[in-house]
């Protein structure tokens, strides 16, 4: 089997073209069953978030154009809107970069520690699909543990730098008093507990959460003193709102131009700052033209982000060199998997050639043959079937001068040695 990464990102793609191929967390079981069954798929997961849609396979010989035609037709996408966004990587460039991605090393903010959970609850999906099997098991266990590495023997996520923490900065630029500000939160998800946490410390004290669900929206409102309401509540409270951060699943917008409208009206047209943190995103970008509003998605906070990026330079480097030595491990065990399967299939072959041998040896000796005879013959027949196929394959190999072929065989039994082969029990251990 091999590993391979199929995706697309911030970096290929900007959120126009990244949120039309964003899965639904509610269908995300049937499109992992759907994948699977992709000729020659046999382990699927899929990451999807506001900066990434990534699905790591683990397949023999995968053609691109395998997974690119099935997510084009799944999202109803002519392949070419798709051409030069997408990127497919496989064996150790894959895995390299899965670990890159887990440990935040190819994320809009470098480093942040958010996408590290969003694998794990992909991961975990995939898990309960019955997606998931040895091999990718084995890749994202060994990337989680390189991934918690980076977090504890690296600076890298030291400062608070990341798409919450750079949308309630740039608010800062825009609200001079963030004391007198208030602010809707549309959510309940950890990026915008962290917003929450963020506008709390900048001394915001009228946060409200709107959520689909009312339970987390109170479970989120309790912990900042802050006032939870349904979805279809946000009309109400929209015109309080002087700061808009969203960050929903929701495959639809929630605020659209005409309820922003009847919101600045309410205003008298006081201007009113949002974020957009979603993919596919939850503010229509007809609500961008408005005189009194400014939105910002996810791409807009790129500037934000750079300026500190820049105390992470550092850490980022000695993380590359944890993934670096992380890849290598798990190459090197995915090697030697490769070995026990061979072992195994050899024995098993040569335990079908002696038990064939050993039947007929014990038929004979129950019919009364000589033991001596039939032990002799048993021991001349067995190495004899035992060596035929190796046998004709190295005359081949000679004829062709494939004579690497022959220096294996030799270094395989230990043919160059002075000594010959050990021949008793310990040589060949259980």
């Amino acid at each position: 089997m091999g590993i391979w990464a199929l995706g697309i990102n911030h970096k290929t793609a900007p959120v126009a073209v990244r949120e039309r191929v964003s899965f639904d967390p509610a269908t995300m079981s049937s499109v992992l069953t759907e994948v699977q069954s992709l000729d020659p798929v046999s382990e699927v997961v899929i990451l999807s978030t506001c900066n990434r849609t990534e699905i790591y396979c683990s397949a023999d010989e995968l053609q691109e154009d395998v997974i690119v035609d099935w997510l084009a037709r799944h999202h109803g996408i002519e392949r070419p809107e798709l051409n030069g966004a997408l990127y497919c990587l496989n064996a150790e460039q894959a895995v390299q970069h899965t670990m890159r991605v887990a440990s935040g090393l190819d994320s809009l903010v470098l480093g942040e520690p958010q996408i590290l959970g969003q694998m794990k609850s992909a991961f975990a999906v995939a898990q309960e699909a019955g997606t998931v099997g040895s091999e990718l098991g084995r890749l994202f266990r060994q990337t989680f543990s390189i991934a918690k590495r980076v977090r504890t023997d690296t600076a890298i996520g030291e400062n608070p730098v990341s798409v919450a923490f750079a949308s309630v900065r740039m608010a800062q630029h825009i609200f001079a008093d963030m004391a007198n500000s208030s602010a809707l939160l549309i959510g309940a998800g950890e990026t915008i507990e962290l917003v929450a946490r963020h506008l709390h410390q900048a001394g915001v004290r009228q946060i409200t959460v709107a959520n689909r669900t009312l339970a987390r929206a109170q479970n989120l409102a309790q912990e900042f003193h802050a006032e939870a309401v349904l979805l279809e509540d946000i009309p109400a409270v929209l015109p309080r709102a002087d700061i808009v951060i969203s960050s929903t699943a929701s495959p639809l917008p929630i605020l659209g131009k005409g309820m922003v409208e009847k919101a600045l009206k309410k205003r008298r047209h006081k201007p009113m700052f949002m974020v957009d943190i979603a993919v596919p995103r939850d503010i229509e970008e007809e609500v961008s033209k408005l005189s009194d509003v400014y939105l910002y998605t996810v791409d807009d906070l790129r500037s934000i982000i750079e300026e500190n990026v820049r105390s992470r330079q550092d850490a980022a480097r000695q993380a590359e060199e944890l993934i670096l030595a992380g890849v290598d491990h798990f190459m090197r065990e995915l090697k030697a998997l490769n070995a026990v399967q061979t072992l195994t299939d050899l024995r098993a072959s040569i335990d079908v050639l002696r038990e064939e041998q050993l039947v007929k040896a014990m038929k004979q000796l129950s019919n009364g043959a000589d033991p001596e005879k039939v032990l002799r013959q048993f021991a001349h027949t067995f190495g004899n079937k035992m060596l035929h196929a190796p046998t004709t394959m190295l005359r081949k190999a000679g004829s062709e001068g494939r004579l690497e072929v022959l220096d294996w065989t030799r270094e395989l039994f230990n043919l160059n040695s002075a000594e010959p082969p050990a021949t008793d029990s310990t040589a060949d251990p259980e």
